[in-house]
């Protein structure tokens, strides 16, 4: 009986822990919406998205019709974030475990909806282009 008890508590504290830890994957803005990680330079689009633990932030909505980078920052990343695929651009690859990774977008049109995901398909990110 009383190893039991000390299973289940061993077992709760092990899920809070993990909550605990995983608990600030949400976006810059901390509501898990939209967040402004988009910047404008020499008439490219470019898109901050950090992999670590999950992305951040989650959704970003960008401009359609702009040629655009996707800067992916990592910082110390060895979960399974650092697998990156983007269906639609057809794009995989593995991040370094800290550095930047630029990803080359052609224009998008107005309505099109980029996803981002681990490889495991836990963690992902969308980019809404209007």
């Amino acid at each position: 009986m009383k190893i039991t008890v000390i299973s289940i508590l061993i077992g709760v504290a092990l899920i809070v822990g993990a909550i605990v830890l995983t608990g600030n994957n949400t976006d810059s803005n901390g509501a898990g919406g939209t967040a402004d990680n988009v910047s404008i330079v020499d008439g490219k689009q470019i898109i901050e998205i950090r992999a670590k633990g999950g992305y951040s932030p989650r959704v970003t909505n960008a401009k359609a019709g702009l040629s655009t980078i996707i800067k992916m920052d990592t910082q110390n990343t060895f979960d399974c974030s650092s697998s990156l695929v983007i269906p639609g651009l057809s794009y995989r690859t593995y991040l370094p475990p800290t550095g930047e990774t630029l990803i080359d977008v052609p224009p998008q049109k107005s309505g099109t909806k980029l996803q981002g995901l681990c490889g495991m398909g836990m963690y992902n990110f969308s980019i809404n282009f209007n």
